[in-house]
């Protein structure tokens, strides 16, 4: 194999490819990237059994070829070469990558003990990259980090008519996002679900973001089910997470009567202020007037906090109090320069029920409904 390519557009490939691999493996083989040249370009792919991603690039090809070669290695190789073209050629197990005055010779890995790359089915529906970017930031925050109940660890994708759901929760918090799908005038009779690894997910937003459409696919082959990621030549893959996600859906109440309407940046950075005193997985104390919001923090003997924000409160006054953290993350998630806070029943009237965090278009006017983040409070501090 031998072949010449311009050295940005290799180190893009190159470092997409290897993104999503894992740290650590107990087989190396997976640890590679699989590069094939032919006479269209070049093909950089890599594969984990879980997840893989593909890539296309155009390149002067000599000598078609394939090649299995150190992922991480070869990325950061390419992204330290010099500004000229890229020479690679192989010679028995070893390949070597020039690059103006700089050499270098790698060891490659048996080909033919490479695992087969996930071949993708039909087209389920198209989304918009910027808006599924969008959506991806912030739903997948909400998502748990314990891998004792995996299915939790994962966004929830549902397709409905011409709209796509982004659903996740980690029991504590509930985030969903709702972003147009385009299904091709194809009408599904049963709701298309697919539950998809949280971080892979996170990269795929990150990657596709600037992409104009993103292509997606939902297959079941083999007893495995996938999903596929397409857009510019780039394509990744993931396996879907077995098991039922929870209902959470039936948790967000229909209407709320009792609300307060913030200063989107002004909450934020009041609960940053006020947080500094807390010792860690405390609360603040959040309680809601028509004279507005006291925020308060009893972080220990030697360190208290409060302050006031302006807050216009529709019903009764309210007192809940709330992880700050937990409330940043949806606070940063609302796109509007107000946010409204709503305040749920629960059966007894001195427990406060889920605090529902909404984007509002200005003081008086409600947001779009497509984000809506549901934070379960913690016991009043008394």
């Amino acid at each position: 194999m031998k072949f010449q390519v311009n050295r940005d557009v290799f180190s893009e490939a190159v470092s997409f490819a290897v993104k999503l691999l894992p740290q650590r493996t107990t087989l190396p083989i997976l640890s590679g990237v699989l590069i094939q040249a032919n006479a269209d370009g070049l093909v950089l792919s890599s594969f984990d059994y879980e997840v893989s991603s593909q890539t296309e690039i155009q390149a002067d090809v000599e000598e078609p070829g394939t090649v299995l070669v150190s992922g991480r290695l070869l990325a950061e190789i390419a992204g330290r070469l010099p500004n000229a073209p890229v020479r690679v050629a192989t010679e028995d197990s070893r390949i070597s990558v020039t690059c103006g005055s700089a050499s270098f010779t790698l060891l490659s890995m048996p080909v033919e003990e490479y695992p087969s790359i996930p071949e993708i089915g039909e087209q389920s529906g198209v989304v918009p990259a910027d808006e599924f970017s969008a959506a991806v930031s912030q739903v997948a925050v909400a998502a748990s980090r314990d891998d004792v109940t995996p299915v939790i660890t994962g966004v929830q994708l549902e397709v409905r008519e011409n709209s796509l759901s982004l659903v996740a929760t980690d029991r504590y918090r509930v985030a969903i996002r709702e972003i147009e799908w385009d299904g091709g005038g194809v009408a599904s009779e049963e709701a298309l679900t697919a539950l998809v690894p949280a971080r892979t997910l996170q990269e795929v937003g990150k990657t596709f973001g600037h992409s104009g459409n993103i292509a997606i696919a939902i297959t079941s082959r083999d007893d495995r089910e996938l999903i596929a990621f397409s857009a510019e030549k780039k394509t990744v893959t993931s396996l879907l997470i077995k098991g039922n996600f929870p209902p959470v859906r039936r948790l967000f109440p229909d209407t709320v009567d009792n609300y307060a309407v913030l200063n989107t940046a002004e909450l934020i950075e009041a609960t940053r202020r006020v947080a500094l005193v807390l010792e860690r997985e405390a609360a603040l104390r959040y309680s809601f007037s028509q004279d507005g919001l006291v925020l308060e923090a009893i972080g220990s003997e030697q360190a208290q906090a409060s302050e006031q924000v302006d807050a216009i409160l529709t019903g009764d006054d309210t007192v809940v109090s709330l992880k700050p953290q937990f409330l940043l993350d949806g606070l940063s998630a609302v796109p509007s320069e107000f946010v409204r806070i709503s305040f749920t029943k629960t059966e007894n009237p001195n427990k406060p029920g889920p605090v529902l965090v909404t984007s509002q278009t200005s003081r008086e006017q409600a947001g779009a409904d497509t984000y809506r983040y549901l934070l379960q409070p913690n016991l009043l501090l008394r």
